[in-house]
Parts: C-alpha cells; sequence; structure tokens
C-alpha cells in the first residue's frame, strides 16, 4: 500500500518493534525502576534525618548530591532510549545537549542571585537608624568645595 503525501508532507512507512529492541526497552525500564527506587530510599533516609535533631548536614547534602546524579542518569536514558536521541548523528545530539546545559547554567546563577538577595535582606534591619557621613560640604554655588 502506498502512503499518500500531501502538499510538502512527508511520511514514512512505520516498522512493528523487533525483539531487540522491546528487550533494550524493557532492560531500560527496568534500570528506571531501580534509580527510582533508591532515589525514593534516600529522599525517606534524608526525611528521617531531618527528623532527628542531631543529623549530619555533610552527609545529608551529599545524598542530595546523588540524587542529583541519579536523576540525570534517568534523565539520560529516558532521551536516549524512549525519545531515540541515542540513535542519532552527533551534531544532532549536540544541538539539543547544548541549549540545555545553557538552561542548566540559568537555573544554577538564578539560584545563586536569589539566595543572595535573601542574605541581602536578612541583614537589612529597618528599626536599626541609618548612619550617614557627610564627607565633603557642598559650597553655596552647588559645587562641592
Amino acid at each position: 500500500m502506498e502512503h499518500q503525501t500531501f502538499g510538502g508532507e512527508v511520511t514514512l512507512p512505520h516498522h512493528a518493534p523487533t525483539d531487540e529492541s522491546k528487550k533494550r526497552i524493557w532492560k531500560t525500564t527496568l534500570i528506571l525502576s531501580v534509580i527510582t527506587m533508591f532515589e525514593l530510599a534516600l529522599g525517606y533516609l534524608i526525611y528521617n534525618m531531618h527528623q532527628s535533631p542531631d543529623y549530619n548536614h555533610t552527609l545529608v547534602l551529599a545524598l542530595k548530591g546523588v540524587i542529583i546524579i541519579l536523576s540525570l542518569a534517568k534523565a539520560f536514558y529516558i532521551v536516549s532510549i524512549f525519545m531515540h536521541l541515542g540513535d542519532e548523528i552527533r551534531n544532532l545530539i549536540m544541538t539539543i545537549v547544548a541549549p540545555l546545559m545553557i538552561f542548566i547554567w540559568f537555573i544554577i546563577a538564578f539560584m545563586y542571585e536569589g539566595n543572595s538577595w535573601k542574605t541581602l535582606r536578612n541583614k537589612y534591619n529597618p528599626q536599626e537608624p541609618v548612619k550617614y557621613e557627610q564627607t565633603e560640604t557642598p559650597s553655596h554655588e552647588g559645587g562641592l568645595k
């Protein structure tokens, strides 16, 4: 059966998935499930650590870093296998990955800037009198002496 095209539309015939592609999808699904269960276990551990009065801040930060790395690994598998980006040529992959890296940089920069504003706002106390120091006196002509 011929595929019809209308205008500038191009249609490609669809092929049934092979046994190898089905195995690849199931393997990826299993890997994603295991990573997700591990992330949930780490999240539950962090939650319980926050409940105790004396928890280790460094360990909590390290566990959060592990969760971020595992989330990035899951994103790689999803994009590579289920979105078929792993089968594409390198230039197309870089066309998608490079703007993503810039977007991640923007998120980090905005978080850093927001933390800076929060820190500055926390240092300001409106009840405290402001001290002004005048270093030079203005002259009668409008300029400084």
